[in-house]
């Protein structure tokens, strides 16, 4: 815990008053904190596209929008990018959306089992962490399981594991289970964020899950007012 609100301190500091946070900012303090996020490149609003970008085809690219909640109610979200002719066109397009920062092009993940992690300050019971399955098992059955943050690994696992869909995490119907240690670090991670009293909101969704690994595709995050410390 301490580890991470030192490495909070350092982050929010960098980052001056701003309340709501980039996607490729929150990204790299998870990267700080040893969760797996992306390979990518940020490129600021009018930088051309690099010429020898380092990453691998499939791309995606999305719109770095201060405060937009989805990116891709505003049509700022492009996937499957399979060349660098795609990617040019794909990047002017979204560098196009009112007060877009720049574009975070980033490698395609390969599918897994999504999952979501988040937290926010409720205001009754102070910091709590949240984690659901995802696609259908959050939109139809509101399968989501909340705990008092911060949590060590057991009450994380506890978390994980109260929930209904919790079983096809350990293996289903011929599929291998995935890597709990890997989401167990992530929800901890995730716990310790807003358990830190600096941190109003955070939203890892979707995680992708493998049975050697875990990978957050987008992640949000807001900081807490100084009002309410």
């Amino acid at each position: 815990m301490q580890v991470t609100t030192e490495k909070l301190r350092r982050f929010l500091a960098a980052h001056g008053n701003s309340q709501t946070f980039l996607e490729q900012e929150v990204k790299g303090l998870l990267r700080e904190l040893g969760i797996a996020v992306p390979s990518g490149v940020f490129i600021p609003a009018g930088e051309p596209v690099p010429l020898l970008l380092s990453l691998s085809f499939p791309l995606a690219a999305k719109a770095a929008v201060p405060g937009v909640a989805s990116k891709s109610d505003i049509g700022g979200v492009r996937l499957g990018i399979r060349d660098a002719a795609e990617l040019s066109v794909a990047v002017a397009e979204l560098e196009k959306i009112p007060v877009a920062a720049g574009v975070l092009v980033e490698e395609m993940a390969r599918p897994g089992m999504e999952v979501i992690v988040g937290g926010a300050v409720d205001p009754q019971f102070g910091p709590i962490v949240m984690f659901g399955l995802g696609g259908l098992f959050v939109e139809l059955f509101r399968d989501v399981a909340f705990a008092m943050a911060p949590l060590d690994r057991r009450a994380a696992r506890r978390l994980v594991e109260s929930t209904k869909g919790a079983v096809v995490l350990r293996g289903y119907r011929g599929k291998p289970p995935v890597d709990m240690e890997s989401l167990l670090s992530v929800v901890v991670a995730v716990s310790e964020l807003i358990g830190s009293g600096f941190i109003e909101e955070i939203d890892l969704n979707p995680v992708e899950l493998y049975p050697d690994g875990a990978l957050v595709v987008d992640a949000k995050m807001k900081r807490r007012s100084q009002e309410s410390w």
